[in-house]
């Protein structure tokens, strides 16, 4: 391969996960405060993996814990409410890149598409032992971390999932909680 093929080759993989980075950033704060219900950190590096903590490691759903419920069905995102209870259009600037199907498999990788079933973000999960917290990690198709997100749970029982984002981790008096619902939707393939 030519110098001229090797940083085509290369400007084409590093814009590639930009874009990704991009798509995913949207549906994430870069707020690196501990007190922040949703992180993100974002490697635009394509030619070489970055390292992973054991926390970012796939493992296998334990049955009886949080995570077990989280895996036992697809989700959808069915609703959204303001800080005051207030029901939110799923259209809204604050929730729509939180909308679409979720697949948590009990082997401890996720994939998540749009309600018009196109890809959203792909890679691992996890849910504290506590289920206080939900924590996935973005990854491209060559398994490299792209993103990270850790959000409080509000409720996680076999008929409702939801979590709550904040638009501003510095203001916890402003959040909208995303409620999901068991789908019998088929996974897109």
């Amino acid at each position: 391969m030519t110098d001229k093929q090797k940083l085509s080759t290369k400007f084409v993989a590093v814009a590639a996960t930009a874009a990704a980075v991009g798509l995913f950033g949207a549906c994430s704060s870069d707020d690196s405060d501990d007190k922040s219900s949703v992180t993100t950190s974002m490697s635009t590096s394509a030619a070489m993996p970055t390292s992973t903590s054991a926390a970012a490691m796939p493992s296998a759903v334990q049955p009886g814990t949080p995570a077990a419920i989280l895996a036992a069905t697809p989700w959808e995102t069915t609703s959204a409410k303001n800080a005051s209870g207030a029901e939110v259009p799923l259209t809204n600037d604050n929730v729509k890149n939180f909308v679409g199907y979720a697949y948590f498999e009990p082997d401890g990788t996720f994939t998540m598409f749009n309600l018009d079933d196109t890809p959203k973000m792909q890679g691992d999960w996890s849910v504290s032992a506590d289920g206080k917290t939900r924590t996935i990690v973005g990854k491209n198709d060559a398994g490299v971390e792209t993103s990270r997100r850790v959000v409080d749970i509000v409720t996680l029982t076999d008929q409702e999932f939801t979590y709550r984002v904040y638009p501003n981790n510095d203001d916890k008096a402003v959040y909208y909680d995303i409620v999901h619902t068991p789908t019998t939707h088929p996974e897109p393939q």
